[in-house]
């Protein structure tokens, strides 16, 4: 979860809310990495989770990541959720809970729904106040996401306010 924190911390010099991945390959290597890219590449579907899914399929050269490990800092989203299932991750682990938009068992849980063909573990409450605690400054404007205190952050945290659509 720390490589995910470092890499949700490069997330806003572009603006981008800070989330962070990486995926694991069976022997505990990093082979992905991502962090939210929407506003620096003005892709809707920058995640950081399909950013870090995308290079770990390039290293291992196919689309099936079996055996593999996503960690992410927030709990995924549909769209993310969805990678996850299609890749077969056979883990994702995440930190902060979203309960606005998380599909891994907050609003939905899309990654256990027993009608789809792969259903990965599910690893949650991992490091969430410091993962919340990114997400909370950073919408609070804080300039350094990681200087912030614990304060509103960590499990069902609201993130505070979203910023205004341009």
């Amino acid at each position: 979860m720390r490589l995910a924190l470092d890499e949700a911390a490069l997330a806003p010099r572009t603006g981008d809310v800070p989330v962070g991945a990486v995926v694991l390959a069976p022997d505990g290597s990093v082979i992905g990495r991502g962090h939210n890219e929407r506003e620096a590449c003005g892709d809707p579907t920058a995640h950081a989770e399909v950013l870090a899914i995308r290079e770990a399929a390039r290293a291992v050269g196919e689309w099936r990541l079996s055996g593999c490990t996503l960690v992410v800092t927030l709990e995924p989203c549909t769209m993310c959720a969805g990678a996850i299932v299609l890749s077969r991750l056979d883990r994702v682990v995440y930190g902060a809970r979203d309960e606005k938009a998380g599909a891994v068992g907050s609003l939905w849980d899309v990654v256990r729904d027993r009608r789809l063909n792969h259903r990965p573990e599910v690893i949650s409450g991992v490091l969430p106040e410091e993962c919340g605690r990114l997400l909370t400054d950073f919408f609070r404007g804080d300039p350094d996401p990681r200087s912030g205190s614990a304060e509103g952050a960590g499990e069902g945290t609201d993130f505070s306010a979203r910023p205004s659509v341009r």
